[in-house]
Protein backbone atom coordinates (compact mmCIF):
# COMPACT_ATOMS: atom_id res chain seq x y z
CA UNK A 1 0.00 0.00 0.00
CA UNK A 2 0.54 3.29 -0.35
CA UNK A 3 2.44 5.68 2.68
CA UNK A 4 4.50 2.63 3.60
CA UNK A 5 1.32 0.77 5.24
CA UNK A 6 1.39 -3.12 4.72
CA UNK A 7 -2.03 -4.87 4.76
CA UNK A 8 -2.91 -8.50 4.97
CA UNK A 9 -6.07 -10.33 5.86
CA UNK A 10 -7.95 -13.82 6.20
CA UNK A 11 -10.38 -15.11 8.51
CA UNK A 12 -10.33 -16.71 12.42
CA UNK A 13 -12.74 -19.00 14.68
CA UNK A 14 -15.15 -17.88 17.06
CA UNK A 15 -16.47 -21.23 18.60
CA UNK A 16 -18.69 -19.71 20.77
CA UNK A 17 -20.94 -18.74 17.44
CA UNK A 18 -19.62 -21.98 15.75
CA UNK A 19 -18.05 -19.57 12.73
CA UNK A 20 -15.70 -17.95 11.01
CA UNK A 21 -15.27 -14.30 10.85
CA UNK A 22 -12.60 -11.93 8.59
CA UNK A 23 -9.98 -9.73 10.03
CA UNK A 24 -7.55 -7.35 8.06
CA UNK A 25 -4.00 -5.87 9.74
CA UNK A 26 -3.17 -2.96 8.47
CA UNK A 27 0.11 -1.54 9.68
CA UNK A 28 3.70 0.24 9.28
CA UNK A 29 7.02 -1.16 8.80
CA UNK A 30 7.70 0.74 12.16
CA UNK A 31 5.08 -0.35 14.23
CA UNK A 32 5.74 0.16 17.97
CA UNK A 33 1.96 -1.27 19.23
CA UNK A 34 -0.89 -3.16 17.75
CA UNK A 35 -4.84 -2.19 18.59
CA UNK A 36 -7.43 -4.94 18.27
CA UNK A 37 -10.22 -2.94 16.68
CA UNK A 38 -14.08 -3.95 16.74
CA UNK A 39 -16.74 -2.29 14.77
CA UNK A 40 -19.75 -0.69 16.01
CA UNK A 41 -23.15 -2.24 15.54
CA UNK A 42 -24.31 -0.39 12.40
CA UNK A 43 -21.52 -1.25 10.54
CA UNK A 44 -18.37 -3.86 9.78
CA UNK A 45 -15.10 -3.56 9.60
CA UNK A 46 -15.37 -2.13 6.03
CA UNK A 47 -16.85 1.01 7.20
CA UNK A 48 -15.32 4.25 5.92
CA UNK A 49 -15.09 4.94 9.25
CA UNK A 50 -13.43 2.20 10.88
CA UNK A 51 -10.67 2.40 7.65
CA UNK A 52 -9.82 6.18 8.55
CA UNK A 53 -9.61 5.05 12.26
CA UNK A 54 -7.13 1.80 11.37
CA UNK A 55 -4.94 4.36 8.65
CA UNK A 56 -4.34 7.53 10.69
CA UNK A 57 -3.54 5.02 13.74
CA UNK A 58 -0.81 3.17 11.15
CA UNK A 59 0.46 6.50 10.20
CA UNK A 60 1.47 6.93 13.82
CA UNK A 61 2.73 3.66 14.17
CA UNK A 62 0.13 1.78 15.79
CA UNK A 63 -0.63 -1.61 13.60
CA UNK A 64 -4.39 -2.25 13.89
CA UNK A 65 -6.43 -4.90 13.40
CA UNK A 66 -10.09 -4.64 12.57
CA UNK A 67 -12.44 -8.16 12.94
CA UNK A 68 -16.32 -8.35 11.72
CA UNK A 69 -18.24 -9.81 14.90
CA UNK A 70 -20.76 -12.61 13.47
CA UNK A 71 -23.61 -10.84 13.55
CA UNK A 72 -21.80 -8.66 10.15
CA UNK A 73 -20.68 -11.80 8.53
CA UNK A 74 -23.08 -12.64 5.83
CA UNK A 75 -26.67 -12.00 6.05
CA UNK A 76 -27.34 -9.30 9.11
CA UNK A 77 -29.14 -10.45 12.16
CA UNK A 78 -29.66 -8.76 15.73
CA UNK A 79 -26.17 -7.77 17.41
CA UNK A 80 -24.38 -10.48 19.01
CA UNK A 81 -24.80 -11.40 23.09
CA UNK A 82 -22.02 -9.79 25.00
CA UNK A 83 -21.13 -13.56 25.42
CA UNK A 84 -20.65 -14.42 22.04
CA UNK A 85 -18.95 -10.71 21.10
CA UNK A 86 -16.49 -11.03 23.67
CA UNK A 87 -15.17 -14.34 22.52
CA UNK A 88 -14.83 -12.99 19.61
CA UNK A 89 -12.09 -10.25 20.54
CA UNK A 90 -10.69 -13.01 22.63
CA UNK A 91 -10.23 -14.62 19.39
CA UNK A 92 -8.93 -11.46 17.34
CA UNK A 93 -6.55 -10.78 20.37
CA UNK A 94 -5.28 -14.34 19.96
CA UNK A 95 -4.87 -13.91 16.28
CA UNK A 96 -3.20 -10.51 16.60
CA UNK A 97 -0.68 -12.34 19.11
CA UNK A 98 -0.13 -14.81 16.66
CA UNK A 99 0.51 -12.39 13.83
CA UNK A 100 2.75 -9.90 15.81
CA UNK A 101 4.27 -11.71 18.74
CA UNK A 102 6.63 -9.03 19.55
CA UNK A 103 4.46 -5.64 19.38
CA UNK A 104 2.31 -4.87 22.29
CA UNK A 105 -1.32 -5.31 22.15
CA UNK A 106 -3.71 -2.52 23.00
CA UNK A 107 -7.68 -3.38 22.76
CA UNK A 108 -10.66 -1.18 21.85
CA UNK A 109 -13.48 -0.31 19.18
CA UNK A 110 -15.51 1.78 17.66
CA UNK A 111 -18.76 2.12 20.00
CA UNK A 112 -20.29 -0.92 20.46
CA UNK A 113 -16.78 -2.57 19.72
CA UNK A 114 -15.26 -0.68 22.62
CA UNK A 115 -18.09 -1.55 25.61
CA UNK A 116 -17.52 -5.01 24.31
CA UNK A 117 -13.90 -5.05 24.95
CA UNK A 118 -14.28 -3.83 28.31
CA UNK A 119 -16.73 -6.66 28.81
CA UNK A 120 -13.83 -8.71 26.99
CA UNK A 121 -10.52 -8.17 29.75
CA UNK A 122 -12.87 -9.05 32.48
CA UNK A 123 -15.01 -12.14 31.02
CA UNK A 124 -11.68 -13.23 29.36
CA UNK A 125 -7.84 -13.74 29.81
CA UNK A 126 -6.33 -11.89 27.46
CA UNK A 127 -2.94 -11.84 28.33
CA UNK A 128 -0.76 -8.59 28.61
CA UNK A 129 -3.24 -5.81 27.52
CA UNK A 130 -1.59 -2.45 27.84
CA UNK A 131 -4.70 -0.24 27.38
CA UNK A 132 -7.87 0.20 26.31
CA UNK A 133 -9.01 2.95 23.66
CA UNK A 134 -12.77 3.52 23.30
CA UNK A 135 -13.76 5.31 20.12
CA UNK A 136 -17.37 6.81 20.80
CA UNK A 137 -18.28 4.92 23.93
CA UNK A 138 -21.97 4.41 23.71
CA UNK A 139 -22.63 5.37 27.69
CA UNK A 140 -26.36 5.58 26.30
CA UNK A 141 -28.93 5.24 24.08
CA UNK A 142 -29.39 8.67 22.19
CA UNK A 143 -32.33 10.18 24.44
CA UNK A 144 -31.84 8.46 27.35
CA UNK A 145 -28.87 9.67 29.38
CA UNK A 146 -27.73 7.29 32.37
CA UNK A 147 -24.26 5.81 33.54
CA UNK A 148 -25.02 2.32 34.07
CA UNK A 149 -23.31 1.24 30.37
CA UNK A 150 -20.38 2.26 32.42
CA UNK A 151 -20.43 0.15 35.75
CA UNK A 152 -18.20 -2.37 35.23
CA UNK A 153 -15.79 0.12 34.24
CA UNK A 154 -14.32 0.72 38.12
CA UNK A 155 -13.44 -3.45 37.90
CA UNK A 156 -11.24 -2.54 35.06
CA UNK A 157 -7.09 -2.21 36.27
CA UNK A 158 -5.96 -0.77 32.71
CA UNK A 159 -4.99 2.73 31.11
CA UNK A 160 -8.07 3.41 29.55
CA UNK A 161 -8.65 6.25 26.70
CA UNK A 162 -11.67 7.78 25.71
CA UNK A 163 -12.01 9.72 22.35
CA UNK A 164 -15.50 11.19 22.49
CA UNK A 165 -17.56 13.88 20.29
CA UNK A 166 -18.82 17.24 21.95
CA UNK A 167 -21.92 16.21 20.03
CA UNK A 168 -22.18 12.53 20.38
CA UNK A 169 -26.05 11.94 21.66
CA UNK A 170 -24.65 8.57 22.85
CA UNK A 171 -22.44 10.30 25.51
CA UNK A 172 -23.96 13.76 27.21
CA UNK A 173 -20.90 14.98 27.86
CA UNK A 174 -21.36 15.86 31.68
CA UNK A 175 -22.03 12.83 32.34
CA UNK A 176 -19.22 11.13 30.71
CA UNK A 177 -16.88 13.69 32.61
CA UNK A 178 -18.12 12.05 35.76
CA UNK A 179 -17.58 8.62 34.86
CA UNK A 180 -13.80 9.51 33.86
CA UNK A 181 -13.26 11.11 37.31
CA UNK A 182 -14.73 8.42 39.17
CA UNK A 183 -12.37 6.04 36.93
CA UNK A 184 -8.92 8.48 38.44
CA UNK A 185 -6.27 8.10 36.74
CA UNK A 186 -6.74 5.04 34.99
CA UNK A 187 -8.59 6.90 32.44
CA UNK A 188 -7.92 10.23 29.95
CA UNK A 189 -11.03 11.76 28.02
CA UNK A 190 -10.05 13.82 24.98
CA UNK A 191 -12.99 15.79 23.31
CA UNK A 192 -12.98 15.55 19.31
CA UNK A 193 -14.00 19.17 18.27
CA UNK A 194 -17.55 19.02 17.03
CA UNK A 195 -17.60 15.91 16.26
CA UNK A 196 -21.04 13.56 16.72
CA UNK A 197 -21.14 9.62 17.50
CA UNK A 198 -20.33 9.02 13.77
CA UNK A 199 -17.80 11.13 13.28
CA UNK A 200 -19.35 13.98 11.59
CA UNK A 201 -18.08 17.09 12.29
CA UNK A 202 -19.48 20.84 12.02
CA UNK A 203 -16.92 22.22 9.50
CA UNK A 204 -17.70 25.81 10.02
CA UNK A 205 -17.43 26.06 13.70
CA UNK A 206 -14.57 23.67 14.15
CA UNK A 207 -11.42 24.94 15.50
CA UNK A 208 -9.04 22.25 14.53
CA UNK A 209 -7.65 22.28 10.62
CA UNK A 210 -7.06 18.56 10.36
CA UNK A 211 -9.53 15.96 9.92
CA UNK A 212 -11.27 14.28 12.81
CA UNK A 213 -9.53 11.01 12.16
CA UNK A 214 -6.59 12.52 12.57
CA UNK A 215 -7.36 14.67 15.90
CA UNK A 216 -8.31 11.10 16.76
CA UNK A 217 -4.73 9.30 15.76
CA UNK A 218 -2.86 12.35 17.17
CA UNK A 219 -4.72 11.13 20.88
CA UNK A 220 -4.52 7.53 20.68
CA UNK A 221 -0.74 7.18 19.29
CA UNK A 222 0.91 9.99 22.35
CA UNK A 223 -1.46 7.38 24.40
CA UNK A 224 -0.13 4.16 22.95
CA UNK A 225 3.63 5.98 23.25
CA UNK A 226 3.30 6.53 26.84
CA UNK A 227 2.47 2.84 28.08
CA UNK A 228 4.66 1.29 25.31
Amino acid sequence: MANGLKASDGRLRVAAASTDVSWILLEPADAKALLVLGHGAGADMHHVSMTAIATELSRQGVAVLRFNFPFMEGARRPVDSRAVATATIAAAVAQARELKPRLAVFLGGHSFGGRMASHAVLDHDLGDVRGLIFCSFPLHPAGNAATTRADHLAAIDLPMLFLSGTRDALAERDLLAGVIERLGSRAELVWLDTADHGYKVQKRTRARSDSVFEELADAAGRFVSRLC
